[in-house]
Formats: structure tokens, sequence, C-alpha cells
């Protein structure tokens, strides 16, 4: 039965949101809308679902989870806990002096990292122009865009937004800088990678200079850059990281990896949450980075996203300047201010990618996708690029 869903949406939800289709189910890389309609997920909830939809990884270990132990709070310990920590600690090379704080998103993430930073008892935290790093008054004191600041001023003090230059942070660095916190690639501001050196360059200045250096993977983390974590290409070991995302393969988990001596900054009683942690989101995401390593998917994000961006230069569209980013977060550079009527073009022809500015194209698909779903994938993207340019209707 049919039903008007975009009423009912505007009937019921805060108005913070435009969705474009309402979606019923998913496999793999393809999602259905609620008239049937089938479209290639080349966005993949903004790169979370590493694994595509109903990978059965996932829908085992929820399955599982939630017939044993769903929540207990955090006055308790559990073995998925414990064990996606030992991973966490692992993956990102942290080790024993390590630490993690579960959160249930990025956001969250992030402000146990501004809390961290204030625990140096220093006022000042550094971030870039145009970065973007969550919603919340902490994450988005941090975030470089004032268009979405303003509304909500005034935000936390002694917040700093720099040029993405390393001649800009050396100029802003002193004895009273609490933290530099930086995204490897902006995703939000079009998949813009940090200029070459920036964050070795930024490790050695922190350093020096006795700052944390917190680096946010929430979109660049669990392999989706084709290495597990996207400061890992610049050999640096950052004092924390932010993870979302990618990790919990669809479910709401965020975390904060401390290293070294900053995992002592935190105490009892300085931070909490009441979900963060509990033993069915931490058992999925067990499942989600298990995968991903049984897999090969971290190596898998290299070639399929060097097929991808050899696909759409291949494609030979005026609209199309290059292709930026890493393994499978990629951003379409686009010629004219067109990247919303390529969105919508590619979604009429049954494909999913988004426009986060005027002219670039996002591409952020499950780690997991195969030859097939590239060569798809190029189809649909050289038609929607056609419509576009030629201001065919969307």
């Amino acid at each position: 039965m049919s039903h008007d869903w975009r009423s009912d949406y505007d009937d019921r939800i805060v108005g913070v949101f435009s969705p474009l289709l309402e979606l019923s189910r998913g496999q793999g890389a393809r999602v259905w809308d609620s008239e049937g309609n089938e479209y290639l997920d080349f966005l993949a909830g903004i790169a979370v679902n590493s694994l595509g939809h109903a990978h059965p990884v996932v829908v085992e270990a929820a399955s599982r989870q939630a017939a044993t132990l769903i929540h207990v709070s955090n006055i308790f310990a559990t073995e998925p806990q414990l064990e996606l920590a030992a991973r966490l600690l692992r993956l990102t090379g942290a080790g024993e002096t390590g630490r993690v704080f579960f959160a249930n998103s990025g956001a969250e993430a992030i402000e146990a990292a501004v809390k961290l930073a204030r625990r140096t008892g220093r006022p000042r935290i550094l971030s870039l122009e145009n970065s973007f790093h969550g919603r919340t008054i902490g994450a988005l004191s941090i975030t470089g865009k004032p268009a979405l600041r303003e509304p909500f001023e005034p935000l936390l003090p002694h917040v700093e937004h720099l040029p993405t230059t390393i001649e800009a942070l050396e100029a802003a660095m002193g004895p009273d800088v609490a933290a530099l916190v930086v995204e490897p690639i902006k995703g939000e501001a079009g998949v813009l990678p940090l200029p070459d050196g920036y964050l070795r360059a930024a490790r050695e200045l922190t350093a020096a200079h006795g700052a944390l250096l917190v680096v946010d993977e929430i979109q660049t983390g669990a392999g989706r850059t084709g290495a597990w974590f996207g400061y890992q290409h610049d050999g640096i070991v950052p004092d924390a990281i932010a993870l979302a995302k990618g990790i919990g393969g669809g479910v709401p988990i965020g975390a904060l990896v401390t290293f070294g001596a900053a995992s002592e900054l935190l105490t009892s009683g300085q931070h909490g949450t009441t979900f963060g942690g509990n033993p069915f989101v931490t058992a999925i995401a067990n499942a989600v980075l298990g995968e991903i390593e049984r897999a090969g998917l971290v190596q898998n994000a290299v070639v399929r996203g060097a097929q991808l961006t050899e696909a759409v230069l291949a494609i030979g569209s005026p609209l199309v300047a290059g292709v930026r980013g890493r393994g499978l977060l990629l951003g379409v550079a686009l010629t004219a201010p067109v990247a919303g009527d390529v969105m919508r073009a590619a979604l009429a022809g049954g494909l999913i990618v988004n426009a986060p500015n005027d002219d670039t194209i996002r591409v952020a698909p499950p780690l997991n996708i195969t030859d097939s779903d590239v060569a798809e994938f190029a189809t649909r993207f050289a038609a929607a690029l056609a419509a576009a340019e030629h201001g065919r209707p969307s």
C-alpha cells in the first residue's frame, strides 16, 4: 500500500533534513525505495556502511548479541566491549599505553576529545578552516564553517580556525595551545586532503610545544582511505583519534582512542555515557572490523579507489575537472557549480552519490564493492554527467 511519506515526514520530523527517498531495504551495495526502485548505493550512509547492507556477518552478530545481552550500563564491563577495545588498540598502534572511550557518534567522540584537551590546563584549541567535526556545541565550536556556527553563537571560547598551511600553524602554536584537531581528508568540505607534509609537520609542531594532536578519523577510519586510519599514511603517532561511522557498519558507535601520556588525562568521573560501549554495538563493530581484516578490504579500498578514479576520468565529461581523495573516499571535482544537478540526475538513474558542495560529488561506497559494481557505477555516473551537462530535467 502506497502512502505519502513526504507529507508524513513533514508532519512528524523536525525539519532539519530534506530526505530524497523513502528507502525500505538493502542488500550489498544496493537499496530499494518504498516503490520498489533499485539504486546502486555509492554513498554507504556517508562512509558508514563499510560492508554494505544486510551483510551476513553483521546480521549474525546482531542476532546473536540481541539474544544474549544488549545493554548493562557502564557500571559493568562486557566481553564485546573489551574485545573491541583490544582490537582498536592493536589496529591504531596505540598499544598497551593506549586507552579507548566508547561513545555513540562521531560528535560525541569529538566532545570527549575537547574535554581531553581541557584537561591539559591550556586554554586554546586550534582547528582548520572549512573543517567539520560535528554539530553538538563542543564539536561545532571547532568546526571551521562559519555558516554552521553562527546561528548558535556564542560557542566555546579560545577556539581558533586556521588556514590549512604549515605557515599558519607555525604562527599559531605556543605554550598555551592545548590541542590541534585535524581531519586527514576534509570530507564535508568536498573531500579535500591535507597538503602533502602537513600532518607530519603538525605532529612535529604540536610535540615541540607540548600540545595534543587529535586526528578526526570519523570519516577516514576503518580502512576507507586504503589504510586502517588516515594518519597511518604519514607514519605519525597522534595523541588521540576520534572514530565513528565505518567502525560500526551502520550501528551508532563512536570512540576516542588515546595514545601514551594522553591516556592519563581523563580520570574517574570526568566523563561518561549511558549507551556508549554497550555489548550490542561493540559486538557488531567487532564483527565489522573482523570482516574487513579477514576479507582484505583495506587493500580492496586501494584497488577499487584507483579503478573508480580511472573510470570517472575515462568518461571524458567536460564537467569533470579531476578526482581527489584516497581509497574509497573520493571527490569528483566539477568544472561548474552543478553538483546538485549531477546528484539528482544520478538518483533518477539509479545511483546514490552526494554533493557536499556546489562543485564536488562525493563517492564513498562500501569497502567490499567489486569490479562489476565499479563498471555499473561508471555507466550510471556517465549518464548523470551527460544529463547535467545538457540541462535535462532531473
